[in-house]
């Protein structure tokens, strides 16, 4: 696969990029410093040799070739290493730290604090359709958009390996779990509150395991970054809504791989998840590469009139829904005209399956896969 640009800006000072595996931190960074001092603690005898001493950090960063630029891999591997690098960044102030890592759940527990502000913090999340010289809805709902897997011959078997990946590398290795078959089985379970209202009793009696282990589980999928929640938007609320998030998995691939298929499943409940997915991934990425302050939720009243995505910021406020049919009717937009009525500021959006750009009942309708296309960092939402 040749070289895709990306939208992450780069920082001018020390930064953390974090970002799940695959996600091309490693590319993305040889890239933007190829002359940098680099360090991978994912190779075997690199990590016992800074785990045993992770001072020897100071001496090969001020006995070794100058670089300014010095970056380390997989840093949440080694977290007293932080502590070596608070001292180098007050020490060599012309000298940049880049610290890579898959998992925060180490660090957020062992010091990020640490670094008192001297380093700030960015997301390398899988492609935006955008950044992407072809783009086709239909291959990234079904493959996803992680560019290990896109550019793998067999992305089908990156996908299907890619959950044990973690399970071996990240949670057994680290012990997070006590019993790694009940976490395989609730990776599975959970995937059916993908794009839905999180309701952790049922995921426990369906994972067969008490409600605070599926809690401690939710946590090690969010400090994974395998998977998120998104808040009830509640700002200046007329009417009770809901009080539970919504759960995602990070990719459409992904989701799509850990789903149980059975004939039982109907085809357009499991692509309507996955479209929805797929659009929260794209804005999560179009916040992160922002320079506005944005915040991601959804809306959801307690009888249950539910908006797919709010998008509240300084610059700009808009809700939209998500549709996986190629037309529009007139119930699709019942729950965008609510909450247009209750927020009159706000610019709602429905986005479908359909090829016409419509304008419905004082609604915006747009074709999916070119509102993907369309949407890049530091521009307003395609409209």
């Amino acid at each position: 696969m040749e070289l895709v640009s990306r939208f992450l800006p780069i920082p001018a000072n020390s930064f953390f990029l974090f970002g799940p595996r695959g996600t091309g931190k490693t590319t993305w960074l040889t890239e933007c410093f190829p002359e940098a001092l680099r360090i991978d603690l994912l190779k075997p005898e690199v990590y016992r040799r800074f785990s045993a001493r992770p001072e020897r950090l100071v001496e090969l960063v001020i006995g070794g070739p100058a670089a300014q630029v010095v970056v380390l891999d997989e840093v949440q591997r080694i977290p007293e290493m932080l502590n070596v690098i608070h001292d180098l960044i007050e020490r060599r102030s012309g000298q940049r730290f880049v610290l890579t890592g898959s998992s925060a759940r180490k660090l957020r527990r062992g010091g990020v604090d640490l670094l008192a502000g001297r380093a700030v913090l960015r997301t390398l999340h899988p492609f935006m359709a955008a950044e992407l010289p072809t783009f086709e809805l239909d291959r990234a709902l079904d493959r996803g958009l992680i560019p290990l897997v896109l550019a793998s011959p067999d992305p089908q078997d990156v996908l299907a390996a890619y959950a044990s990946l973690y399970l071996e590398q990240e949670v057994q290795f680290e012990g997070w779990v006590r019993n790694i078959g009940n976490f395989a089985r609730f990776l599975e379970v959970v995937s059916f509150s993908h794009a839905s209202v999180l309701n952790i009793s049922n995921v426990a009696r369906e994972s067969q395991v008490q409600r605070k282990t599926v809690s401690a589980y939710l946590e090690v999928l969010e400090d994974l970054l395998l998977a998120y929640r998104i808040p009830v938007f509640t700002r200046r609320a007329r009417r009770e809504v809901a009080v539970h998030p919504k759960f995602y998995y990070f990719d459409a691939g992904v989701f799509r791989s850990l789903r149980p298929r059975g004939p039982l499943d109907r085809p357009e409940e499991l692509g309507g998840a996955a479209l929805e997915g797929l659009v929260a991934q794209h804005l999560r990425a179009w916040i992160a590469y922002s320079t506005g302050d944005f915040e991601l939720s959804y809306w959801r009243t307690r009888s249950g009139v539910e908006v797919d995505f709010v998008v509240y910021g300084e610059d700009g406020f808009w809700a939209l829904e998500v549709k996986n049919s190629t037309r529009v009717r007139p119930e699709d937009l019942r729950a965008l005209q609510a909450f247009k009525a209750d927020y009159p500021e706000c610019k709602p959006l429905l986005l479908y399956r359909g090829s016409d750009r419509l304008m419905v009942r004082d609604v915006l309708c747009l074709p999916v896969e070119d509102f993907l296309r369309r949407l890049t960092p530091d521009q307003e939402l395609p409209g």
